[in-house]
């Protein structure tokens, strides 16, 4: 569970929501004490399975392997298992 200043709360209000959203739970403080909680709602999904998919596409395409001396993801899982 991810903590947040009242402040901070108020300025990320909506990427908070996104979070929330993903099922994530997060407390609200005042002065570094819990006041508040957002959770999700209970038994609703209001994240759209199509939508996630999505995301996880773009997600997926932008990923590199970015190995220094040049390796291919295959011959690092070899060089890993030696």
């Amino acid at each position: 569970m991810r903590e947040i200043g009242a402040f901070d709360a108020k300025t990320h209000l909506s990427k908070l929501l996104d979070a929330v959203m993903n099922g994530e739970r997060i407390a609200i403080t005042r002065r570094g004490k819990p006041v508040a909680m957002l959770v999700p709602l209970e038994g609703k999904s209001l994240v759209d399975p199509k939508n996630a998919i999505a995301r996880l596409r773009a997600l997926r395409r932008g990923l590199t392997w970015a190995a220094a001396d040049g390796m291919s993801i295959q011959e690092a899982v070899k060089e890993g298992r030696r």
